[in-house]
C-alpha cells in the first residue's frame, strides 16, 4: 500500500529513542521528513547518525515552552510544511495514590499533558494548511487503571480525553487528532530497568509477560508501533479520527 508520504514533514517529541525512534524510521523510508527532538545529546547524535543528515535532531525539553517553541519553529523553517505532530515524550511513573507527591504528579502533567497541548497549539495552522494530524502516544492503563499507576495512568487519562476534544474541535478545519494506546512495547526503557534489576533483557520481558498475563504471550515490537502509527498519520487514514488505538496484545480488560 502506497501510504502518499514522499515528501510530508513530521515532527515527533521524544524521537530520539525507543517507540519515536522508530517511527522517525518508519516514516523515512516512506518517504517523509522527520524532526525529532530530545534531551540527551549522546542520543540525539546517535540518532542524526541513523536517520541521516537530512533530518532534523533538535536539542530540547518538552517541559520548557521556549525550547519547545524553538523546536516547532526550527522544523517548520526547515521543511516549510507540517503534515503531523506527534506527542511521545513521557516515562512511566507508578506510585500509590496515598503515598505520591505532589510534585510527582506536577512534574508527570507538565511533560505528557501541558507539552502535548502546547505543541497541538502551535502546529494547528501548519497542519491545517496540509490536512494533518496530531497522534498522542499514551498508555493502554488510560482505560483501566490498575493500583500504584499514578500519576501516569491519570496523565494519560487526560491525553485521551484532550485528543477527543481536539478532535471535535478542528475535524471542520480538515485536522486529525488521534491516539496510540500502548501496553508493553520492547524499548530503551525496558533494558535499563532489566539492567537495574541485575536482569537479562530476555528474562525480563518474559517475567514481565507472565505478570500481566498478556493474551499474545510477548511484549510488543517498536516496529509494530512504528507501523501503526504510520498508518494513522497517512493521508490513508483521512477518515480517522477522535480515536484511541490500544496496541497491547490484548492486554486491556476493555475494548
Amino acid at each position: 500500500m502506497d501510504l502518499e508520504l514522499n515528501d510530508r514533514a513530521f515532527l515527533i517529541t521524544g524521537g530520539t529513542d525507543g517507540l519515536g525512534l522508530a517511527l522517525a524510521r518508519k516514516l523515512i523510508d516512506e518517504g517523509g521528513r522527520v524532526a525529532v527532538c530530545g534531551r540527551s545529546r549522546d542520543r540525539l547524535s546517535k540518532a542524526q547518525a541513523l536517520l541521516g543528515p537530512d533530518a532534523l535532531c533538535f536539542e530540547a525539553d518538552v517541559t520548557d515552552a521556549a525550547q519547545l517553541d524553538d523546536f516547532i519553529d526550527t522544523t517548520l523553517g526547515r521543511f516549510g510544511r507540517l503534515d503531523g505532530a506527534v506527542n511521545n515524550a513521557g516515562r512511566s511513573a507508578g506510585f500509590p495514590v496515598a503515598t505520591s507527591l505532589d510534585e510527582q504528579w506536577r512534574e508527570d502533567y507538565e511533560l505528557k499533558v501541558v507539552a502535548a497541548l502546547h505543541v497541538a497549539r502551535r502546529t494547528l495552522p501548519a497542519l491545517e494548511a496540509t490536512r494533518g494530524s496530531v497522534l498522542n502516544v499514551l498508555a493502554v492503563l488510560a482505560r483501566t487503571p490498575p493500583a500504584n499507576s499514578t500519576p501516569t495512568s491519570a496523565s494519560r487519562a487526560a491525553g485521551l480525553a484532550f485528543t477527543k476534544a481536539l478532535a471535535n474541535e478542528v475535524g471542520s478545519r480538515g485536522i486529525r487528532a488521534n491516539a496510540i494506546l500502548i501496553g508493553l512495547i520492547e524499548s530503551g526503557q525496558w533494558v535499563r530497568r532489566a539492567n537495574d534489576l541485575g536482569m537479562s533483557t530476555e528474562e525480563f520481558y518474559v517475567s514481565m509477560t507472565e505478570r500481566s498475563s498478556i493474551p499474545m504471550g510477548r511484549f510488543g515490537r517498536a516496529e509494530e508501533f512504528a507501523d501503526l502509527a504510520t498508518f494513522l498519520l497517512s493521508p490513508r487514514a483521512a477518515y480517522v479520527t477522535g480515536v484511541g488505538v490500544s496496541l497491547d496484545g490484548g492486554m486491556s480488560s476493555v475494548i
